[in-house]
């Protein structure tokens, strides 16, 4: 697997959080110019998936001539802090601090490169976020097993079971001060700001990203996006389903969509430890920018 360099950023909450670096070690197999500049993909985890997680997924990449950056979620993984009854941080944190901090480090460890987002579930979320606040600065979005909680986006009883679930988690998260996922089993997202887990409700519940905090209109800024974007869905996969995707997709009018759909039942996190197909459609779609 490919060497990991690790630099740690700094957010105002005191929490250190590490970026993990993977310079590209294959063959660079189109020539760079300036109307073709060299990707490097950024990876944004998931709610509760630890960066480290997506360390063979990114050296996949690596192998393939691509520089990979992979970042932490605030409270996540190998973060400094865990989320307690002082943190108040959400959507809009992430996207407008953690986000520049963590895209500052990529830019400072591969200055020829112009950065791609690939973000995992939330991920994704977030990384449609900041690429509404930068706009022109990346050069496209790459959302994997990604769409939005908007409850609409779910058939059958999924819907409303969305809806529920997310209002108690919300309800949950403010009367203890904190989400304690940790103490809940493996699909309880972890321990989270109860900030982020009203966010992720608010989203939940009308279909907009209007974070707590926020200082544009996220949605306008989004459809405004006209760059290129890859979405992927995968089969099994009852966290981020076709329909869920096609939500986060309808923020993007405007953007260059270009779908596939992962035929392997890896569900929503297998694609990252079994790679090989998916990789393949993301160095695909790189290719062809």
């Amino acid at each position: 697997m490919a060497r990991v360099e690790i630099v740690e950023i700094q957010v105002p909450d005191g929490s250190t959080l590490p970026v993990r670096l993977l310079p590209a070690r294959g063959p660079h197999r189109h020539p760079v110019t300036l109307d073709a500049p060299r990707p490097v993909v950024v990876i944004v985890p998931g709610l509760a998936v630890p960066g480290e997680f997506y360390e063979y997924f990114g050296s996949q990449l690596a192998a393939r001539g691509f520089d990979v950056a992979i970042g932490e979620l605030r409270g996540n993984g190998d973060s400094s802090h865990r989320p307690d009854a002082d943190s108040t941080y959400g959507y809009h944190e992430l996207a407008s601090v953690d986000f520049p901090a963590m895209l500052q480090v990529v830019r400072d460890r591969f200055p020829g490169s112009t950065p791609y987002l690939l973000g995992h579930s939330m991920g994704g979320q977030l990384a449609a976020m900041y690429a509404a606040r930068v706009r022109g600065r990346l050069g496209g979005l790459i959302l994997i097993a990604s769409g939005t909680p908007y409850f609409r986006g779910y058939r059958g009883v999924f819907g409303p079971g969305m809806l529920v679930g997310t209002a108690a988690v919300a309800v949950a998260a403010n009367l203890a001060g904190f989400w304690p996922g940790d103490r809940l089993g493996k699909r309880a997202f972890g321990r989270q700001s109860k900030v982020l887990m009203s966010d992720w409700a608010r989203l939940a519940r009308t279909g907009r990203f209007v974070p707590v905090g926020a200082d544009i209109d996220y949605d306008e800024r989004m459809s405004r996006l006209k760059f290129p974007v890859l979405s992927i869905t995968v089969a099994d996969d009852d966290l981020a389903p076709q329909t869920s995707a096609d939500h986060l997709l309808s923020k993007l009018p405007a953007a260059q969509l270009t779908r596939w759909f992962q035929p392997e039942p890896l569900g929503h996190n297998g694609w990252i430890t079994n790679p090989d197909t998916t990789v393949d459609q993301v160095e695909k779609w790189l290719r062809d920018r």
